[in-house]
């Protein structure tokens, strides 16, 4: 294989690596570092971008000691932190492992860009490789299966990328004096910079939207949802089964001319629907922003670098590290605000208008043409690639539908098992995503009310925790947006559900946002239970009085008479102002009997925070607190006895 083709093969195998690292990384310091949320906002900041700052050093590190001795090593040790963390017991050591392996890959990716001249075939590979390996895990990550396939997967790749890392330092070590001078190794072409520069910004709006699979299932859920709400859809991953080939084609396919101006403005489009746009229109924020981030690589690889950068290598390598800098600020900027309550919608907008003007500048530089044939870019057959790329995300539609269907059961029930938990995204406390821990908190519940949760942030590793707890369970769900899209309160039924809708809930000075799910759970022959999932949001140093009297008059209004539950994490406790509205709207406590019955923290619950309440026709049995770390609180349970027909 040439170094050319070697270059480009280990950068895509790296990216597809650090991925796999950073989804574990970015929901560590939320969930390990952060305590449950007991650690400031600030904080949590200063430790994510610390590694980044940090890498900062690793170009004279690179000129220093040479790309190739650096490369391998960063990549022994990115892959061996990815291998560890597939065996890691959670907490601390999977906090530090994650860093570790963060750390060695920005390493790695400044070594790279020292020796690699075109990035652009490599980064796109990888991008699409990943996300397509998510769609067809489902967004379940092998990290967290525990399984030996896992494992078998895991070491393929890892051990492919330190193949093609060793053969390419072993190319460049023939070419290219150990203290980083001469040329770079891929066919001697100048390094192009501007490409390089968009490696962090590519990763932040693939993540985020436009290469996510958990984006895709969600904003196709919304096509099936009502009054604003989500439900499962079927080829729920269908809009990356075209998504995926947008970007390919956009990113290899040269652009004409008059049509330069295009791929920025598709991206910027793409994430003003994402961050402005309503949930119905997150199709087409995917669409436009893949096609459009495809384009603006394509035209930043137009660009030429100073001869300086060909002379010493150095000017990628500081290029790439600053790129990931503004990822883990866009992040941290744009993530923060759901703890510290301002707007945050402008964030992907800015990113990508910034990475339009890097793209732009790139075609002005080079006077609108490509790499003269002296300079050779590694071609690649872009429309098989992109074929391709739509089976496999097709494949992956049809693999993961959710085919999830309720059905009446024969008959209505005298009882119903009602489960609320605050799910915290799908993480325990020792910060591992474990589906059999929640599967197993919430037992044999017939209706279950979900709070906190998160369907493609890519802040938790771009999980679709909703469709995947869904699917272990087997029950359909509804969700509601609260904070966007893709942060809100769900309701999973055995029976069929009908007439969803939801209210936002007044924001009373709380940073993040909070609603009002109501659903009918349809029983059959006439027997109707409406049910109200909320997560109220309290605002600082308050109780969320404002908030639960919100929530007391929708669900009345919305019950019309119909046996009720009201149910979620309210941060409140018995007696406090919260509470009492819910009682002084006629509702009953459904945990009185089992009281006191403490939730939150999870390892030491002192706290009564989650709550059911239902109408007086309804009776209350059999209430408890079940024991467990999958999340920071603890799922409470309750029987419910239908009222005579």
């Amino acid at each position: 294989m040439s170094q050319r083709r070697l270059g480009t093969a280990a950068l895509a195998l790296g990216i597809v690596v650090l991925t796999d690292v950073l989804r574990v990384f970015l929901p560590s310091v939320i969930t390990i570092f952060g305590q449950a949320a007991s650690t400031p906002a600030e904080l949590l900041g200063a430790f994510a971008v610390g590694w980044f700052v940090l890498a900062l050093a690793a170009p004279a590190l690179v000129a220093r000691v040479g790309p190739a001795t650096v490369g391998v090593t960063a990549a022994l040790v990115l892959g061996a932190a990815r291998l560890a963390l597939t065996a890691a017991p959670g907490g601390r050591a999977q906090l530090w492992l994650a860093s570790a392996g963060l750390f060695a890959g920005l390493v790695w990716l400044a070594a790279t860009a020292a020796r690699v001249a075109h990035p652009l075939p490599g980064l796109v590979l990888g991008l699409t490789a990943s996300a397509l390996g998510h769609a067809l895990l489902g967004t379940y990550d092998l990290v967290w299966w525990e399984r030996w396939p896992a494992w078998v997967a895991s070491v393929a790749v890892v051990a492919a990328l330190l193949a093609t890392e060793t053969a390419l330092g072993r190319g460049r070590s023939a070419t290219l004096p150990v203290d980083g001078a001469g040329p770079p190794v891929d066919d001697h072409a100048p390094p192009n910079r501007r490409a390089w520069l968009l490696v962090g910004p590519a990763l932040l709006l693939g993540g985020m939207v436009a290469l996510s699979p958990a984006v895709a299932i969600s904003a196709m859920s919304y096509w099936y949802g009502e009054a604003g709400t989500a439900a499962p859809p079927p080829f729920a991953l269908a809009p990356l089964g075209v998504a995926a080939p947008l970007f390919l084609l956009g990113a290899l396919t040269p652009v004409r001319p008059r049509w330069r101006a295009v791929p920025p403005v598709l991206l910027l489009a793409g994430a003003l629907l994402f961050g402005y746009g309503p949930p119905t229109l997150l199709t087409f924020a995917i669409l436009a922003s893949a096609a459009g981030l495809g384009g603006c690589l394509g035209l930043a690889a137009d660009g030429p670098s100073s001869q300086r950068a060909v002379r010493t290598g150095t000017g990628p390598a500081y290029a790439v590290v600053g790129g990931m800098l503004v990822f883990a600020v866009a992040a941290l900027v744009y993530y923060a605000a759901y703890d510290l309550g301002y707007p945050n919608e402008w964030v992907p907008a800015v990113v990508a208008a910034l990475t339009g003007v890097v793209a732009m500048r790139g075609v002005t530089a080079s006077g609108g043409h490509r790499p003269s044939p002296g300079e050779p870019a590694p071609g690649l057959p872009q429309r098989r690639l992109a074929v391709l790329a739509a089976v496999v995300a097709l494949a992956a539609a049809w693999l993961h539908g959710p085919w999830l269907v309720a059905s009446n059961r024969g008959g209505p029930p005298e009882r119903v098992r009602l489960v609320a938990y605050n799910i915290r995204m799908g993480f325990g406390l020792d910060g591992r995503l474990d589906l059999t821990a929640l599967d197993r908190a919430v037992g044999r519940a017939d209706v279950v009310v979900l709070s906190e949760v998160d369907r493609g942030w890519l802040l938790n590793g771009g999980h679709d925790t909703l469709g995947l707890l869904a699917a272990r369970l087997g029950m359909p769900y509804v969700f509601a947006p609260a904070a966007d899209p893709l942060w809100g309160d769900a309701v999973l039924s055995r029976w069929p559900v009908q007439r969803a809708r939801t209210r936002p809930l007044p924001a009373v000075g709380a940073p993040t946002g909070a609603q009002a799910l109501g659903v009918t759970v349809d029983l059959s022959a006439g027997v109707r239970l409406a049910v109200v999932s909320t997560h109220l949001q309290p605002p600082p140093g308050a109780d969320p009085v404002v908030q639960a009297r919100a929530v007391a008059d929708f669900a009345t209004g919305y019950a019309d008479g119909a046996p009720l539950v009201v149910a979620g994490d309210l941060n409140t406790e018995p007696g406090d102002p919260a509470f009492t509205a819910f009682t002084s709207a006629g509702l009953v406590d459904a945990l009185a009997a089992a009281r006191p019955l403490p939730t939150s923290p999870a390892d030491d619950p002192h706290e009564q925070i989650d709550h059911v309440f239902v109408s007086p026709d309804l009776t209350a049995a059999d209430a408890a607190a079940v024991p467990g770390t999958a999340s920071d609180h603890l799922p409470v349970a309750v029987t419910l006895t239908l009222p005579d027909r």
